[in-house]
Formats: C-alpha cells, structure tokens, sequence
C-alpha cells in the first residue's frame, strides 16, 4: 500500500465515520428538541408503559443520560449539529432493513414519547505528537494514524414509549437484523454506506438486550465496522453506535464499549 493510498484510505474512513455519528447526532438532537418542546407542553403525570411502568418525560431522561464525569477515561457532551435529520431523509435499498438503517444512522425507532443524546468520546491515554507524514515510511504512517484514531466515539441515547412502543421497536430490530444479515444500502444526507454483514454480538445488562456488529464496505477494499447495541429497561430504550478510526487503520474490529454501556444502565436504574 502506497502512502497516497494510506492517505486515502483514512479520508474514505473519516469520512464514513463522520457521516455516521453526524447524521447520528442529528437525528437525535432533531428529536431531542422536538420531544423536549411537546414534552413541557404536557402534563406533569406522564402515561404509563405497558406493565404499569412509567413513561419518562424528557426532563426525567435528561436525569438519566450520561453526563461528564459518570465515565472515566470519556468526554461526555450533548449531541448537536446544525443539521436535522429524520426517517424520512433515510432511504434503504430493502425495506425491511429500515429499523436496522435508522438505529445505526439516529434517527427514532418507532414513535418515542421523548429522547435524548449525548456523544461518549474516548480520551487518548497520552498526548500524541503530530505527524510529520511526509517525513514517514508507509509502514511509520500506518502505524501513527492507527495510533492516533484508536479511539472509540458512541453516539448514546434515550428515548421513552408508552405502551408496547419500546418492546416493539426491539421486536423490529430483532427481524430486521435475521432478514438483512447478509447486508443492505442505506443512503442519509446524500451519503450512501453499503453494509456488507449483520453479526449478532453479546450486550451486556438491561432487561432485554440486543447488539450487531454492522461491516461497511470501503475504498481500496477496506472495511469499517460499527457497534450497534440496544437496552431496554421497561418502556425506556438506550442505544449506542460506536465507530473506531484506529481499528480500520490496523485492519482489526474493536471492542464495545461496554464501560459506556454498563454506566448508562447503571445510571437508568
């Protein structure tokens, strides 16, 4: 691999990566501040779960979500860009992969009473030097970038139901990842991502839980994976979709984030 080749491959990355977590972030900063609006319109009784579970408020949520501090070695900050993004600005290639397309790009699974985001960083154990590329072996350049970018990013959100909302929107994932294992496109913001493989991963806590492995095809036949995982706690639902730049520099997968996981649940209750 040429080191021009190098250079590509990690702008083809970044810019997937980024284009995940942005229309992430979007979708649910989107929904945040419309579900926060109607929210404060309500009464302060909130409708009950299906079960007798309370249905969180968007403040409630706000109280539950990660904030700085809750997990060590992770920049904890609101998840916001300019643009907005919903389930209609997704399209899919097959239908029937559309809760898998909307969970992995932030946009609403179902019809949620109320959601909110925050984006999980991974902070870098030491201050990294800055590259002097031109100066670098491809093997050196290689090395550095993996270095630099192993760092894992989750996008995390809460969104609450009433009724059977949360469980259905489960229920939907759970078909949607059996029929469209063997991949499907999905296109957001004019950025299509071709998925090549669904495979199913371990996830720990939560009363029912759910977590895929997702493999997006690259340039130069690279590929990128995504860590897509689900936890239901009555009608509440936390997501996570985590991107690593360093894992795709090495040619490796990398681990959930179980640290940012295991505090969210923690934290839910």
């Amino acid at each position: 691999m040429r080191v021009t080749v190098v250079r590509r491959t990690a702008v083809a990355a970044s810019a997937v990566c980024l284009g995940l977590l942005a229309t992430a972030c979007s979708g649910s900063s989107d929904e945040e501040n419309k579900s926060s609006g109607k929210e404060a319109a309500r009464s302060e009784k909130p409708a009950a779960a299906e079960g007798g579970a309370k249905t969180l408020t968007a403040a409630e949520l706000e109280k539950a979500v990660l904030a700085q501090g809750d997990v060590k070695g992770h920049k904890i900050e609101k998840a916001s860009v300019a643009d907005t993004l919903t389930a209609d600005q997704i399209t899919v290639d097959k239908s029937e992969c559309e809760p898998l397309a909307h969970a992995m790009t932030g946009a609403k699974l179902g019809e949620p009473a109320a959601a909110v985001s925050r984006q999980a960083t991974q902070e870098p154990a030491e201050q990294q030097k800055d590259l002097s590329i031109e100066d670098m072996t491809e093997e050196e350049l290689q090395e550095q970038l993996a270095q630099n970018f192993n760092l894992t990013s989750t996008l995390v959100g809460l969104a609450s139901y009433e009724g059977k909302g949360a469980e259905e929107a489960v229920a939907s994932l759970r078909s949607a990842a059996k029929t469209c294992s063997g991949g499907f496109t999905v296109a957001a913001q004019g950025e299509k991502t071709k998925i090549t493989k669904v495979e199913e991963i371990k996830v720990p806590g939560g009363q029912e839980v759910v977590g895929w492995s997702l493999t997006a095809d690259l340039e130069e036949g690279d590929t990128m994976p995504t860590k897509l995982a689900v936890v239901r706690k009555d009608g509440t639902l936390a997501r996570f979709v985590a991107v690593n730049f360093g894992g795709l520099m090495e040619g490796k997968d990398f681990p959930l984030p179980t640290a940012v996981i295991d505090a969210q649940v923690a934290k839910l209750g």
